[in-house]
């Protein structure tokens, strides 16, 4: 039976390998923001499949960063080139299963699909975004807005970043004090991920199966989380955490579903302090 959970592992452990993070790419170099989209409905992709397709982007030299299937290709009044081949995405359902006492059990599992990029199709143009432009050295004020429309309690001044969850406030070393806007911005949404996880917002649980790698597993979700903000501002995200690449690396050889849980805990942690700004922001506006 085919291990779809070990093949997306083995795709990324095989990149973590030669010490790149799949995440970690040039965002605004691609068409609009940077989060993979649907060319059809431009809806985001969202958990693994954001890594996946910024792997194969990458891998395949694709700019546009707008995918869809052959089917959509084909109603969108273009086609798939012949010979191109098609990158495998993922989405979850259930089946049930009755156990010895005759009680239904609803069981999760991984179903695939194919997608192309844009840049893989012919007459299909008119779907492509223009690039957008950002100043990687001045304040952003729409990102500024959105840390503080999420209610985080977020200081400055001392000459580390971390987010101290009993005082459940981050810390910042002062914009000025790094070596570019993108660089503050890119650490400020990790600690912001990290900040999501308290008991009273997301409680982030990771369960016994992680163990003594919860830690790790933590940090991946808000390196995760921030690359795709990050994306979603049009930034260049580099930071490369060197540090925790082999323990990622350890954690994802011991279990092959961390990877995909850490994607998902992440996107959602995304979309709650997405939801969170919007409603604050509603608030102050009304």
């Amino acid at each position: 039976m085919r291990n779809i959970q070990q093949e997306i592992t083995d795709k990324i452990l095989a990149q973590m390998a030669t010490g790149k993070l799949p995440w970690i790419k040039p965002w605004s170099g691609m068409g609009g923001a940077g989060m993979p989209r649907n060319a059809s409905s431009r809806r985001a992709y969202s958990g693994v499949n954001v890594a996946l397709l910024w792997l194969a982007a990458d891998v395949g030299g694709y700019t546009s960063n707008r995918w869809l299937t052959y089917k959509q290709a084909q109603e969108a009044g273009g086609n798939v080139r012949k010979g191109e081949k098609a990158t495998t995405v993922v989405y979850s359902a259930t089946f049930e299963r009755e156990n010895e006492k005759g009680e239904k059990n609803t069981i999760p599992f991984l179903k695939s699909f194919a997608v192309f990029a844009l840049e893989q199709c012919e007459g299909l143009a008119h779907l492509s975004d223009a690039p957008a432009a950002v100043n990687p050295d001045l304040r952003d004020a729409e990102c500024d807005a959105f840390i503080r429309f999420t209610g985080a309690d977020v200081r400055h001044g001392e000459g580390r970043a971390y987010y101290r969850q009993a005082e459940d406030f981050i810390m910042l070393p002062p914009f000025e004090a790094f070596k570019s806007g993108v660089g503050y911005y890119e650490t400020a949404l990790h600690e912001l991920v990290h900040w999501s996880g308290n008991p009273a917002r997301c409680d982030r649980q990771f369960g016994k199966r992680f163990g003594d790698r919860a830690y790790a597993a933590e940090e991946l979700v808000a390196e995760l989380g921030a690359a795709f903000m990050c994306a979603e501002f049009g930034y260049d995200a580099v930071t490369q955490h060197a540090a925790y690449i082999q323990n990622w690396i350890d954690l994802m050889k011991d279990d092959p579903r961390a990877f995909i849980t850490a994607a998902s805990k992440a996107s959602a942690a995304v979309e709650y302090l997405r939801g969170l700004a919007l409603a604050n922001n509603e608030k102050l506006a009304a």
